[in-house]
């Protein structure tokens, strides 16, 4: 199952041509989104980062050009399922792999993923509807501008679960204690109140059920980058594709608080 893949054992999958959301997958190591730009444009998004720690939680940084890192030790050019490429800020391509794309000048940045705290969650005995029903979790973009950092400016992006409004007091808890990979909620309850006027149009992801009883929980998403990177315009960056994660040598409990 999935679920008890090791790190090494999904991005073999995920080499191997495997192409599915990793929501569920290998459960115990840590997710992260990817961002790969050229070293003119690195200093921005870690400074970008650093102003927006609670959507671009920075876990690992590479040298310009390294296809591995030190959460990583797969193929970052070849191991996820799925990759964007972005020219210009326009998303030009969704791939397998960016061998032929890679440049020896690309800084990697690996980012938390709200993934990591799925497994708590469910531990907890609060659903994951997108697990549920093997699908892609949603993600929108919102009417919140991060904060920008010399070229770099866009908007904060959500990942967005429905929960038992009897539960929400525990997802905030059980998330709070995962500040590397997004923490507790930015906001629960009104979709408007972050911009959002449709539920079941995801900017990224798949639309969930949000059902009688549930409240929509949304949390800062690591796909901000990329949003950054659509409305900036960077001549040339490398994303995965969202929801199509890095499973990494980490362990979700290395960023566990108490």
């Amino acid at each position: 199952m999935a679920k008890d893949m090791s790190p090494e054992q999904a991005r073999e999958a995920f080499r191997g041509g495997l192409r599915v959301p990793t929501s569920g997958f290998s459960a115990g190591w840590t997710q992260a989104n990817l961002i790969s730009l050229p070293r003119e444009h690195a200093y921005d998004f870690l400074l970008f980062a650093q102003r927006n720690p609670k959507s671009c939680p920075v876990l690992d940084v590479t040298e310009p050009g390294e296809t591995s890192a030190s959460i990583f030790r797969g193929d970052l050019r070849t191991d996820l399922p799925a990759y964007t490429v972005y020219r210009d800020g326009e998303l030009v391509e969704e791939r397998a792999e960016v061998v032929d794309l890679w440049r020896d000048d690309l800084v990697s940045f690996l980012v938390g993923c709200s993934f990591t705290f799925e497994a708590a969650l469910l531990e907890a005995d609060v659903p994951v509807r997108h697990i549920e029903a093997g699908s892609n979790v949603p993600m929108y973009r919102t009417a919140r501008q991060c904060r920008p950092a010399g070229e770099l400016s866009g908007p904060m992006v959500v990942s967005m679960r429905p929960v038992p409004a009897e539960l929400v007091a525990t997802a905030v808890r059980v998330t709070s204690r995962y500040p590397a990979v997004h923490g507790a909620p930015v906001h629960v309850g009104s979709p408007e109140a972050l911009g959002i006027t449709d539920l079941g149009q995801p900017d990224f992801g798949e639309a969930v059920e949000v059902r009688p009883g549930e409240v929509p929980v949304f949390w800062a998403c690591g796909v901000t980058p990329q949003a950054a990177v659509m409305q900036s315009k960077p001549p040339f960056a490398i994303g995965h594709a969202p929801g199509h994660m890095a499973i990494t040598d980490a362990r979700d409990s290395d960023y566990q608080v108490p």
